[in-house]
């Protein structure tokens, strides 16, 4: 097995830059030196000094500042990271709340607590909590399952997210929860705009039948999932 060294060299850019140092230097003392020997006088050290500097003087453009203004706007471009949970994620966690953020994450809308809240309340409107995945069906979403009037089944839970989020995105009557969820709008607002969008007939009695108590946690057997 080959034995790896940490190289011990200069940088390529310190090595030329000390090299050039180096050789103007030599330059110098070697053009006063003659000067000395045809009878000049010896010069001193602050003359030797200033030769060299002289001999080596360097420019310092300054940066545009059209070039400064854009490289700090690369800087401030960078994206931000975040802790969303991807499908496998929600899928293994199995309850509830994951199902709401599986049809937030396949519909492209924000997972923020207002838009999670609603969804799981959304879902309790619409089946009892503690069996909140009947018929894989927690919004008895009629699209793609068989059942126009939200009877339908699903294969799985995963199939229903999907289904769901298609929904909203496809069906016009729905664009007003849509643009709720994008805005991740203030609760009551995304509540109203999903009693009057016609997802469901009795529109919940203009929001009478609501219920606004926190949403308990439940899991979904893992068959639910399709696992």
């Amino acid at each position: 097995m080959p034995t790896h060294h940490r190289s011990t060299a200069r940088p390529a850019y310190r090595r030329h830059g000390w090299s050039t140092v180096r050789t103007a230097f030599v330059s110098v003392i070697g053009g006063l030196t003659v000067m000395a020997t045809l009878g000049f006088s010896t010069p001193s050290d602050a003359e030797l000094l200033a030769a060299v500097a002289d001999a080596h003087a360097q420019e310092i453009v300054a940066a545009p500042e059209a070039t400064l203004e854009a490289s700090a706007a690369t800087v401030a471009e960078r994206p931000a990271f975040d802790a969303t949970p991807g499908y496998e994620t929600l899928i293994s966690s199995g309850t509830n709340y994951d199902w709401a953020k599986l049809v937030l994450l396949m519909g492209e809308f924000p997972m923020t607590e207002s838009n999670v809240t609603v969804v799981t309340r959304w879902m309790r409107q619409e089946n009892y909590v503690d069996s909140w995945w009947n018929r894989n069906n927690p919004l008895n979403n009629g699209w793609g399952s068989g059942g126009g009037g939200g009877t339908g089944r699903y294969v799985d839970l995963v199939d229903a997210a999907a289904n769901a989020a298609e929904a909203l995105r496809t069906l016009p009557r729905y664009d007003g929860i849509v643009a709720a969820l994008e805005r991740s709008a203030p609760t009551d607002e995304l509540e109203r705009a999903i009693w009057f969008s016609g997802w469901a007939t009795g529109m919940y009695n203009n929001g009478a039948h609501w219920s606004y108590v926190e949403v308990p946690v439940v899991a979904a057997p893992p068959s639910a999932w399709g696992r």
